[in-house]
């Protein structure tokens, strides 16, 4: 694969479609190579990016994400808006590829000109997204897609990650699901800015709106995110295209006070730092694996623990030491300063 940054600069401004999806491919790649070319390319695409609404939507398994979604795209799409939606999908574990086939599922949206689909395997993020999803979202923005959806694998474990790269978080919900406020972590109710309540059709809507006011009873207990706005809850259909572009609406009117407000410029600032201490903290990981000396020990220190031999935390420390051993250590010191030029 051609590794010319310009290459690809280039032709995701003229939204060459190839091009785009070859950019997010080496963005993807974890070969060293691309990943430096990757950043090469996202600082060059930066000032062209900010302009697009960040929609992230996540919801319980069942919800109709992705059907949501193709339906919100395609009312999007004829109001002549561009889409580009992140599919994030759960990662086989046997060949870490995508398992749903995000373009199988919205086969509509997915043949639309002025859309663009891209699934992509989670690799196993708690998160729900892609270690990669930030650099993508840049990415699409820089091609002049007007609005950026990612939707998640599904309610779990950290799934609050989406809230810290998008604009507006909405969950999708279903009633007669059983108990959902339950079933549902109230960490993520406390980070949405909407919550809509999927499948209010048919003998369902009584029990959707029901749903409605339990929602509304059980956000009024959380502090907002922002003094600006008080989350709403919804009621909708994606299958019978109800209740849509009242949630769209909803994206707008919080999108306006937010930029009115000037938090949204706050609210992104502060997402820019957070990804990059996401991207320290997951370098430091990588690094302490790959590091020679922890090699050495971890082994050792490893079957200790599990024998019983060594606690975790005498264990933890040494195998942090021997990183330190490996920057500080006096052999490594000297030799460093016998290679400096004189």
């Amino acid at each position: 694969m051609k590794l010319d940054p310009q290459y690809y600069v280039r032709g995701v401004l003229d939204r060459n479609r190839q091009i785009i999806a070859r950019t997010i491919t080496i963005i993807e790649s974890s070969r060293h190579d691309h990943q430096e070319t990757a950043r090469i390319i996202v600082d060059h695409l930066l000032p062209c990016t900010g302009k697009a609404v960040r929609l992230g939507i996540t919801g319980v398994p069942g919800a109709g994400k992705s059907t949501f979604i193709e339906t919100l795209g395609m009312d999007l799409v004829r109001k002549g808006s561009s889409v580009a939606v992140l599919a994030v999908d759960p990662s086989s574990k046997k060949s870490g590829g995508s398992i749903m086939a995000d373009k199988t599922r919205m086969e509509r949206l997915s043949v639309e000109e002025k859309a663009f689909i891209r699934p992509s395997p989670s690799c196993g993020t708690l998160g729900g997204v892609t270690r990669k999803t930030r650099e993508t979202m840049l990415v699409c923005e820089a091609a002049g897609f007007d609005v950026i959806i990612v939707e998640t694998v599904g309610v779990g474990q950290s799934e609050t990650a989406v809230a810290s790269m998008v604009d507006f978080f909405l969950v999708l919900m279903l009633s007669g699901a059983g108990d959902e406020i339950q079933g549902i972590k109230k960490g993520i109710l406390e980070l949405a800015d909407a919550v809509a309540i999927n499948k209010a059709d048919g003998d369902n809507i009584k029990g959707a709106e029901k749903a409605k006011k339990d929602y509304e009873t059980a956000m009024h207990l959380f502090n907002p995110s922002f003094q600006v706005w008080e989350p709403v809850v919804l009621t909708c259909s994606a299958l019978d295209k109800t209740g849509i572009d009242e949630i769209w609406k909803t994206v707008l009117a919080h999108r306006e006070k937010m930029k009115t407000s000037g938090m949204m410029e706050t609210r992104r600032r502060k997402q820019a730092l957070d990804w990059m201490w996401s991207l320290v903290e997951e370098g430091l990981k990588e690094r302490f694996y790959k590091n020679p000396d922890v090699k050495t020990v971890l082994q050792r220190v490893a079957k200790e623990v599990q024998g019983g031999a060594k606690s975790p935390a005498t264990a933890a420390s040494e195998l942090l030491s021997s990183i330190d051993r490996g920057i500080y250590g006096s052999n490594n010191c000297s030799n460093s300063y016998k290679k400096q030029p004189r």
